[in-house]
């Protein structure tokens, strides 16, 4: 089969690898779409903190944002997974440890994160192997586009729970990405009022078109402050302005990543009595995601910038446009082009 293979920073190619067959517990997914996100483009530029302790290591076939079809299923699975539409988790904990089977597998220290850590191949590629209990079906209602929004989706979902978001509530989101755009999606479903902070004309003119109150280079004043302030950015100083942007009493809310150390002042956490949440990974949000998409609460196609082929998958990377892309934030991956 063909897949997209990173062999060194800044390079890749388009090989022909084996295709997966399914151990017992797995099946092999025929990928239909995959979503190009920020981890992968940090994967393809060698500055992901993982390639540098050793979670990670070139040759990578990255792809952690997918949907597809179930065209094979291993010793001890359901056949009723053949044919089915389905996503599935990034992360795969070992099923066994005291994380896994105390808190949440998405934390497990020895997890395999799809197309990311510990040498599991990703979703840019023809077929794909998953494990059974990671799987989620898809229904008719969401289609292949949407399906590769899940796991992202997943982030957002977490997110505006975290940030308490329901009628009443003033929400901030540093960060007009995907992720923060999803986030402000989900927010503003769940009834909240949303301001955004961004620095590219056209994504903040994008979150102006899916209805969040006000976009712009920096917060307006809101009255007592917000009560809740979102860094979905990778601005290493956005933590302490989040700090300062919030309520008395607030909820801080990190999701986004900086390349380099932030920092806070824990004193204004201390007096202003904050909380602060981190989130990593979409793994408890993905049945909510699955739900606001397949309910039409929320749609994303405006967040679609446009569909290109593995052979095109470098040039996304290395941070060119494909010719035709709309204004959207989102390039995703059809291996069948």
């Amino acid at each position: 089969m063909k897949a997209f293979v990173i062999t060194a920073p800044g390079k890749s190619v388009v090989a022909d690898v084996e295709e997966p067959q399914p151990l017992a517990g797995e099946v092999v997914v025929k990928v239909t779409r995959a979503g190009i996100c920020g981890t992968d483009v940090e994967l393809f530029d060698g500055t992901m903190s993982y390639l540098h302790n050793g979670q990670a290591q070139y040759p990578l076939r990255i792809g952690h944002e997918w949907c597809g079809v179930v065209t094979k299923v291993g010793d001890g699975v359901d056949k009723k997974w053949l044919g089915k539409r389905v996503t599935g988790d990034t992360m795969l904990g070992c099923q066994k440890c005291w994380v896994c089977l105390n808190r949440a597998q998405h934390l497990c220290p020895g997890r395999y994160e799809i197309g990311i850590r510990n040498g599991w191949h990703g979703a840019l590629a023809e077929q794909l192997s998953v494990p059974e209990w990671a799987l989620f079906e898809i229904p008719d209602s969401i289609d292949d586009v949407i399906g590769a929004l899940i796991e992202p989706g997943g982030n957002a979902d977490r997110v505006a729970r975290a940030a308490e978001a329901a009628p009443g509530k003033k929400i901030l989101i540093y960060g007009t990405g995907t992720i923060g755009l999803l986030s402000a999606q989900f927010s503003m479903a769940m009834g909240a009022e949303v301001h955004m902070v961004g620095q590219d004309p056209t994504t903040m003119e994008l979150a102006r078109k899916i209805g969040v109150t006000h976009a712009g280079t920096e917060p307006i004043e809101v009255e007592n402050g917000f009560d809740a302030v979102v860094d979905a950015s990778n601005g290493d100083v956005v933590p302490s302005l989040a700090m300062n942007a919030a309520a008395y009493g607030g909820k801080i809310v990190y999701i986004g990543i900086s390349s380099t150390p932030s920092y806070i002042d824990s004193r204004t956490l201390v007096f202003r009595d904050l909380t602060a949440i981190g989130i990593l990974s979409a793994s408890p949000g993905l049945p909510g995601a699955i739900r606001m998409f397949s309910s039409g609460e929320i749609d994303p196609h405006i967040l679609i910038a446009g569909t290109v082929s593995l052979y095109e998958a470098g040039s996304v990377l290395s941070g060119h446009t494909p010719v035709g892309a709309g204004v959207g934030t989102k390039i995703l991956v059809d291996p069948t082009l």
